[in-house]
């Protein structure tokens, strides 16, 4: 009676072992996967494109918590990609200020809470004329965090909730790519 007795008290201790071993590894899984979770929150990115009346200026903000990596920059004038912003004044039928200042952003890294002027023009006459002809231009802008959460800004598209979307990667055309 002795013998068998102390073998199944060495099954149940072996099944009990296996247990605590699975929800150890349960355990482990769970909090690596909210460490994941932190460390995205932590290096959370997001950019907001705006016009500044005040400043007579193009800005990009980030109002994450992490710089945030430009991978594309592409703007377009009536649906045609323009590659600076010669191109882009010319489309619109305005001659560039001769002394508009630009920024280049395709490349890019903004810092929490930084504010990048991508172009500011001299006179309050100028940036009338350009803001009343502002909807006319879309910009398309992809960007990552330093983990690769990558994010596509697009004012062509259609639907709001396709106009700011996850993505797997920034693509980079050069042909197509604002080259200031």
């Amino acid at each position: 009676m002795g013998s068998g007795a102390a073998k199944n008290w060495d099954a149940i201790a072996a099944i009990i072992a296996a247990l605590i071993g699975l929800l150890a590894l349960c355990v482990s899984a769970y909090t690596a996967s909210i460490q994941r979770q932190q460390a995205k929150a932590q290096v959370w990115t997001h950019l907001t494109f705006a016009n500044s009346d005040t400043e007579q200026a193009l800005l990009v903000l980030n109002k994450g918590v992490g710089p945030a990596r430009m991978g594309s920059f592409r703007m377009y004038v009536d649906g045609r990609p323009q590659h600076d912003w010669e191109g882009v004044m010319d489309a619109l039928g305005r001659k560039a200020p001769h002394d508009m200042e630009q920024s280049t952003i395709g490349g890019s890294v903004i810092a929490a809470n930084e504010k990048l002027e991508y172009l500011r023009l001299p006179t309050k006459d100028d940036w009338t004329a350009f803001h009343a002809l502002r909807s006319r231009i879309r910009l398309r802008a992809c960007y990552c965090s330093v983990l690769d959460e990558c994010r596509l800004y697009d004012e062509r598209a259609t639907r709001r909730e396709d106009a700011d979307v996850a993505v797997s990667t920034c693509n980079v055309s050069e042909g197509d790519e604002f080259a200031q």
